[in-house]
């Protein structure tokens, strides 16, 4: 039997007892709603994760990458969305997938640049279903709701040879700095009313407009209103993090994912302790450092080798390559954390952090010491 002592470290912990609570509580809150729950993959990059998502959903996944749509395709999920900005280069991979029946949808903003995907689609044999991409306050990519340019580029859309509109998509990204629930309602809405304004748009102008797509964890999760929304995608609520945690996402008992690693030393002189995750291993993501949160926990949270409890308020003060160094305000607990003893570091982002990692070693939910299976992540692009 494999157990967690019995592993090498550092690892990726998958907890499936709070991953299988984290996708059912999602899926209840759009039940009966006529929102499809679409969720990202981006985070988890594992069919096996994706399985536990869409058990009592429609079965449609959003991803960030052509390896991940490809490889979720390999397992059956034949309804993607490519939510990452279209470029005519990538049309030879989203047109394999195309000629293999799957529906994968891709996005865009640019009128250019769907004429030119258009002439590569045409190029490959295929017609590219193509949403357009909206900015609902993230200021990132996307069209501004209201726009004389969402028609323009809709008409074009459905006109040219080698595209076709399929809808409208927006993500609040900018739902991250919200500090209060209200903050967070009010984004939802403008996000909400971003994409239903396009949509209204589109179809006064006579454009079909099927899909109108929003989503992110924290809108998700305390948004008021659904009304003129036909999708929602978000990703991170299946595994959560300290920074979701803090912005009011959910308990700090539902993150799913954590990194198992070992105590390698003391620096009394330093009232600090080293372990053997670092950057390669945690990543540099200081997210819970951003004004206005509760606390900075630095590159991750430290808590007992079961995630049961915390140690004091133990954090990953530094990373180096592959050491992090265990700090804390006051005496370190050199008692509790002696050397070899095993901690779970809680991440800061937990995208970031399981990127690192080839694939998840996963607790039984009835015994939270024994390994019960491993599942691979599909990394790359």
């Amino acid at each position: 039997m494999t157990t967690l002592a019995s592993l090498e470290t550092p690892c990726l912990i998958l907890d499936r007892g709070r991953l299988e609570r984290n996708a059912a509580r999602m899926t209840a809150r759009f039940a009966g709603t006529g929102v499809k729950l679409r969720p990202h993959m981006k985070t988890a990059k594992s069919i096996d994760v994706a399985r536990i998502a869409l058990a009592g959903n429609f079965g449609g996944v959003t991803v960030s990458t052509l390896r991940e749509a490809e490889y979720f395709a390999d397992h059956g999920i034949d309804d993607i969305i490519y939510a990452v900005g279209l470029v005519p280069d990538k049309l030879p991979r989203m047109a394999r997938l195309i000629r293999r029946g799957v529906r994968v949808s891709g996005i865009t903003d640019s009128l250019a640049l769907a004429e030119a995907i258009s002439r590569a689609a045409v190029a490959e044999g295929v017609v590219a279903e193509l949403m357009i991409e909206l900015d609902s306050g993230e200021r990132r990519g996307g069209l501004a709701a209201g726009s004389d340019a969402i028609v323009e580029l809709g008409r074009a859309l459905h006109d040219l040879p080698g595209t076709r509109l399929g809808g409208v998509l927006t993500h609040a990204g900018n739902s991250y700095q919200c500090r209060s629930l209200q903050a967070l309602q009010d984004v939802a809405e403008q996000e909400r009313l971003t994409a239903v304004t396009a949509a209204a748009q589109l179809r006064a102008a006579g454009l079909a407009c099927p899909v109108v797509s929003v989503g992110s964890t924290p809108t998700a999760t305390h948004g008021l209103s659904h009304e003129g929304l036909t999708e929602m995608r978000c990703g991170v609520y299946l595994f959560g993090d300290v920074f979701q945690h803090e912005i009011g996402s959910h308990a700090l008992d539902d993150i799913a994912v954590s990194v198992l690693a070992t105590v390698i030393g003391h620096r009394p002189d330093l009232n600090a302790a080293l372990i053997d995750a670092g950057a390669l291993a945690l990543s540099k993501d200081r997210s819970t450092g951003a004004p206005g949160l509760p606390e900075d926990v630095g590159f991750g949270m430290i808590m007992d080798e079961t995630c049961s409890h915390r140690i004091g308020r133990v954090r990953v003060g530094h990373v180096y390559q592959e050491h992090g160094m265990l700090v804390c305000d006051g005496p370190f607990p050199f008692d509790q954390l002696q050397v070899g003893t095993r901690v779970r570091v809680l991440p800061n982002h937990v995208c970031m952090t399981a990127a690192m990692y080839d694939g998840y070693r996963v607790l039984d939910p009835a015994d939270p010491r024994r390994v019960a299976d491993y599942w691979p992540r599909a990394n790359g692009w």
